[in-house]
């Protein structure tokens, strides 16, 4: 038997984030460890073609070093799972911090706050979150196969477990779980799609056969006939998800230094920002808060690097609740210490959830369907790009699923368009709004925001500018 003297080291997050502090040279020292599990599954052509679980440990190194003309930093990243491989990014990040300008965006390191679960392990996922959802599959499978699908899809779950230290006494953790799933569903002759999607934090309230079911439903749709029509404005329903990747683009254009220097949509005309203004219709509320149930996410910052909406000098500020548009008024605008000095404004840096809620809205997607004489239902966006940043202008193609609507009913498939839109002016626009429900954005879900709460909108005169010939 070992003696407890001579038992083998065991390398933990924590251990990493201490070795980091320890080895580095410079005034002060950041270390983060993301310490992440993941597994999925794929299918296509209703068989299971893979599965997977992956385990990585990513270690971010932000040195500090002080001189006469002020503090400047170095960032060195990498994945990293023992003490040497911490000790020597630590070197390359104090070479970097001392061979770099004075970083303008300084300011004194957040100081000590411990949370309270700090030596707790990192929490893994595995294949047995599958449990539940991977027979239920198999059974849609072999429904969809009966009735003429043909199911395409992934879904991906994964836990990150964070702890960020610093020289000031900073020991916080953080644990993420993400999850995600996306069906595509094809008639036999492959002539026609439909797409279905969501987020989740554990599985456990996705069901494979409602998911099949909500692709037969649209598939159906489709099949009750085909309208070409031309490029115009028509009085349009997006769906929650599709709001969700409009706001998603709206929220990342949010940030106050941009806003302050003249270059985005939220720029004072007469100089600094539209906080204050009225920019989006009353009954209008567009928030984060990283305790709102169902989409709860890190309570405090964590910066790799600086940026316009980022700085390394925030690591660890405690994130709230905040109030981004009020009633349709511009309260907040994603800010850093630097920017809101910058900008007379409080201290509001950007949070990993969104919430829009609309005064009034109410019932589904489907009432208000079924409260429009004749119209389009998109079921999802993608390619979104930013045309215009002065307006925020975005372009981008309708996919797997556009639908007439005559008379409150869905009456067939429409071709595919080009859009081009303004989130923001849709929030001043729209016609009717449904309540607000978990939603899942297909164009930025899947690797970068997943947690948004977003209702339905009818817009009476969204712009298709184009007929695509995408499928």
């Amino acid at each position: 038997m070992t003696s407890p003297s001579h038992a083998p080291h065991v390398t933990t997050p924590q251990s990493l984030v201490e070795q980091g502090l320890a080895a580095s040279v410079a005034d002060d020292c950041v270390v983060v460890v993301r310490d992440t599990t993941s597994a999925n599954l794929r299918w296509a052509g209703n068989t299971l073609t893979t599965n997977g679980v992956m385990h990585r440990v990513h270690v971010s190194v932000v040195s500090f070093v002080r001189g006469p003309g002020g503090t400047a930093t170095g960032t060195v990243s990498s994945t990293a799972t023992t003490q040497a491989q911490v000790t020597e990014l630590v070197r390359a990040a104090d070479a970097a911090a001392r061979a770099a300008e004075p970083a303008e965006d300084a300011a004194d390191l957040v100081p000590e706050r411990v949370s309270p679960d700090w030596e707790d392990a990192a929490v893994p996922t595995d294949i047995h979150t599958y449990d539940a959802f991977a027979p239920a599959l198999g059974e849609a499978f072999g429904r969809a196969g009966a009735e003429g699908r043909v199911l395409y899809g992934f879904v991906n779950h994964e836990v990150t477990t964070t702890y960020l230290g610093s020289t000031t006494g900073l020991r916080l953790r953080h644990v993420q779980p993400t999850g995600h799933y996306g069906c595509t569903g094809k008639d036999a002759a492959l002539t026609q799609s439909a797409w279905v999607g969501g987020a989740t934090r554990d599985f456990g309230d996705v069901d494979a056969l409602e998911m099949d079911a909500a692709v037969a439903r649209r598939l159906a749709w489709g099949a009750r006939g085909r309208h070409e029509l031309p490029a115009g404005r028509y009085d349009t329903i997006l769906p929650p998800s599709s709001v969700a990747d409009l706001m998603i683009s709206a929220y990342w254009s949010a940030g106050a230094r941009v806003a302050h220097e003249g270059q985005s949509v939220f720029s004072g005309r007469g100089g600094g920002t539209r906080i204050g203004e009225q920019v989006a219709a009353a009954g209008v509320h567009l928030f984060s808060d990283p305790l709102h149930p169902g989409l709860e996410c890190a309570p405090f910052v964590t910066a790799g690097s600086s940026s316009n909406d980022t700085s390394v000098f925030d690591n660890g500020l405690a994130l709230g609740r905040t109030d981004w548009i009020r009633d349709g008024r511009l309260e907040a605008l994603g800010q850093t210490r630097h920017s809101a000095r910058l900008t007379d404004q409080p201290v509001t840096p950007y949070v990993d959830n969104l919430v829009l809620d609309v005064d009034g809205g109410a019932g589904r997607v489907d009432d208000l369907v079924a409260s429009t004489e004749r119209g389009l239902l998109l079921t999802c966006l993608w390619y979104i790009r930013e045309v215009d940043p002065q307006s925020l202008l975005l372009t981008g193609l309708t996919r797997d699923g556009v639908y007439l609507v005559e008379d409150g009913e869905v009456t067939g498939l429409v071709n595919n368009f080009r859009f081009n839109e303004s989130p923001v002016d849709l929030l001043r626009r729209f016609s009717a709004a449904s309540a607000s429900e978990p939603s899942f954005s297909r164009e930025w879900g899947d690797d970068y925001f997943s947690r948004t709460v977003t209702p339905a909108l009818r817009v009476p005169d969204f712009n298709m500018s184009s007929v695509s010939q995408a499928m």
